[in-house]
């Protein structure tokens, strides 16, 4: 991972948030709290007004993916 995070950085900061909430099913949460949760990431360095529906989708999904591996 690297040491600052952006928003481009979806596959990153999905591994950071199953490793923050491994219980928790990723399509279950609001994009609004989504949101929240990737900006008070340590190393997130992005400005907050940059997210996309598209970047939080991403996020998301690189999220679920992590998250469907353990499921397994």
């Amino acid at each position: 991972m690297t040491d600052q995070l952006t928003w481009n950085d979806a596959e990153d900061i999905g591994i950071a948030l199953y490793e923050r909430f491994p219980t928790l099913d990723p399509l279950t949460v609001r994009f609004t709290d989504l949101h929240q949760w990737v900006c008070e990431m340590p190393g997130f360095s992005d400005d907050p007004e940059k997210s996309t529906e598209g970047k939080l989708e991403a996020i998301q999904m690189a999220w679920l993916e992590e998250w469907k591996d353990d499921q397994d």
